[in-house]
């Protein structure tokens, strides 16, 4: 059991070190009097566990996952401060869904609006 407890000491004080406002306000880049500086949205998961065994020893283990996803960029220039957001591709084919399925719901409603001939 004292392995485990290692094993998750070890990866919490990890996820101390990652959950900082740095890693989700990257650094600033300056480019043409410009600064921007990036937003980004992070999640994960982990766990652990082990075993002992009275003749076989002991066995212990942990596993982890994790991503990364840009959300845009706070911008400062000559015109001021400015959030920029970005749309990624999953937003954007879920917009056109959006806008398709509503195109094709108001055209069925149309046509039963209008008598048989």
């Amino acid at each position: 059991m004292e392995d485990v407890e290692k094993l998750l000491k070890g990866t919490v004080e990890e996820l101390d070190r990652l959950l900082n406002a740095k890693n989700v306000l990257g650094d600033p880049i300056e480019r043409e009097g410009a600064t921007v500086i990036p937003i980004v949205s992070y999640g994960f998961g982990f766990g652990a566990g082990g075993n002992v065994a009275q003749k076989s020893g002991s066995s212990a283990g942990t596993g982890a996952g994790g991503g990364i996803k840009p959300l845009g960029a706070i911008i400062f220039d000559k015109d001021g401060a400015r959030v920029e957001s970005v749309k990624g591709a999953l937003t954007s084919m879920t917009e056109i869904a959006a806008k398709a399925a509503t195109a094709v719901m108001g055209k069925m409603s149309a046509s039963k609006d209008k008598p048989d001939a």
